[in-house]
């Protein structure tokens, strides 16, 4: 037998041990007792792999590790100056203040979320937020539900199970995180009927596929890429008159959600829910928390006979939105709806910034650096799957750092030492040996930690490894 696991001390040694019985203060005895065996298990482990048993200190201090870890929680605000506005790994879309406040108002207490005041009985959850989408988008009826991917499941499975729903094969993609367009048609039980080609469809692609199995025509935006060059796609105007002719719903999944002109702001064309609505489509799905920029919801739009469907589907309640989100949501559409929406809303916020504030808030972020830094051109990216290949002028402050000392790259120790600033980590993009930071995607009022930890990089530059 390995001499080693004679090292091994007793799951009683280590409890006692005065940095254990410490811990036992603040932390219950069950717990410490079974961090402890887990420690013992991975000693065993590690032993049997070859390796020595560490001492006593060694293991106490890898406990009382493990508590801390657990204790401290890992999901953190951050700093997005990565210039990528609907960032999906930090967390997309940010809320504006009076969304964050209703949020904060939905937990603290009881709420009527089913409860009607006047009637003294149940209620639906909708209330709070359909005759607010229906203002916006001019349908007939709404439906939230906890995110878009659930939404079209619904749709689907209320609308087409066991029957046949035509889609453009160009336009049976992935839009993200394996969301796969064919998978969700084959877990809802619908069929999916592919017409055209990847880069030409025809509307008698369409009516050619049309059958007495048929229950819907769909359209999906292609929200994260593009198809360019010899290319053919149906208008979402042409889908609608066939449909009607055949008597068959639309069904329009619009991605990110947009209640704004993004031609405006020298972007591309984004579809737009009011527009899809007043064309026609039976049902349009689409996002909370991308370009609509609220908390993350699933948005369903259209014709009362059809969300009604949806209502009664047992999927519904599986899939319903919770009352945090909800209350962030409603306050976020009213933005939309008293015409506040560039001012109010983090994302519209930055999209519209004028390049010459974002110039002076760059130039103000590389005086903090000196001459660790220079302001030079670039552009933001809208992100979160919204408008593949549309970007925004912008101002960079690049980071170099003085390039390399002793051959070694310092830049990534930059960037290391932002992400792990006290107040709040800043996380940039590095390209080109440079550590870029985009003024873009950082609001205002979040300025002053970002000078303050540039000031500090620019006080410690000698002491970077």
């Amino acid at each position: 037998m390995n001499s080693e696991f004679r090292c091994l001390p007793s799951v009683d040694r280590l409890i006692s041990e005065e940095r254990i019985r410490e811990l036992a203060r603040n932390y219950p005895h069950e717990l410490l007792v079974k961090l402890v065996r887990q420690q013992l298990e991975r000693e065993r482990l590690a032993i049997a792999a070859g390796n020595r048993c560490s001492s006593i200190d060694e293991m106490v201090e890898s406990i009382t590790a493990q508590l801390r870890w657990l204790e401290s929680p890992s999901l953190r605000p951050v700093i997005n100056a990565t210039g990528v506005i609907l960032h999906t790994n930090l967390g997309r879309a940010p809320l504006s203040r009076e969304a964050i406040a209703a949020m904060d108002a939905a937990v603290r207490g009881y709420s009527n979320l089913e409860f009607d005041l006047d009637s003294g009985s149940r209620g639906s959850r909708q209330v709070h937020i359909e005759p607010i989408l229906c203002q916006l988008s001019g349908a007939e009826a709404a439906l939230v539900v906890n995110n878009n991917a659930s939404a079209v499941l619904l749709g689907l499975t209320a609308l087409a199970r066991r029957k046949e729903v035509i889609v453009s094969r160009g336009q049976a993609v992935e839009i993200g995180d394996s969301f796969r367009i064919p998978d969700v048609m084959r877990q809802s039980g619908a069929k999916l009927v592919e017409v055209g080609t990847t880069n030409r469809t025809y509307i008698s692609d369409y009516e050619q596929a049309i059958t007495p199995r048929t229950a819907a025509l769909m359209r999906v935006h292609s929200s994260n890429f593009q198809v360019v060059g010899f290319t053919h796609s149906v208008s979402i105007e042409e889908l609608v008159a066939l449909g009607q002719r055949y008597s068959l719903p639309v069904l329009d999944d619009l991605g990110s959600g947009c209640f704004l002109d993004t031609t405006s702001f020298g972007l591309a064309p984004e579809p737009m829910v009011q527009h899809s609505v007043a064309i026609g489509v039976g049902l349009a799905f689409f996002s909370g928390d991308k370009l609509l920029g609220g908390p993350q919801a699933g948005i369903i739009v259209g014709k009362k006979q059809l969300i009604d469907r949806l209502r009664k589907h047992p999927l519904a309640r599986a899939v319903r939105i919770d009352k945090v989100r909800l209350a962030g949501l409603a306050v976020t559409l009213l933005h939309y709806l008293k015409g506040e929406a560039l001012r109010k809303i983090p994302v519209w916020r930055m999209i519209s910034a004028p390049l010459e504030e974002i110039e002076g808030r760059a130039r103000t972020w590389a005086e903090a650096l000196g001459d660790l830094a220079q302001v030079t051109e670039g552009e933001s990216m809208i992100g979160g799957g919204s408008l593949p290949g549309s970007t925004l002028p912008t101002r960079l402050v690049a980071i170099s750092g003085g390039g390399r000392r002793k051959g070694h790259n310092i830049v990534p120790a930059l960037a290391r030492r932002l992400r792990r600033n006290e107040k709040c980590p800043i996380i940039g993009r590095i390209s080109d040996d440079a550590l870029l930071l985009d003024p873009r995607s950082v609001l205002p009022e979040e300025d002053p930690i970002v000078l303050e930890a540039l000031r500090d990089l620019s006080v410690d530059r000698d002491s970077y490894r």
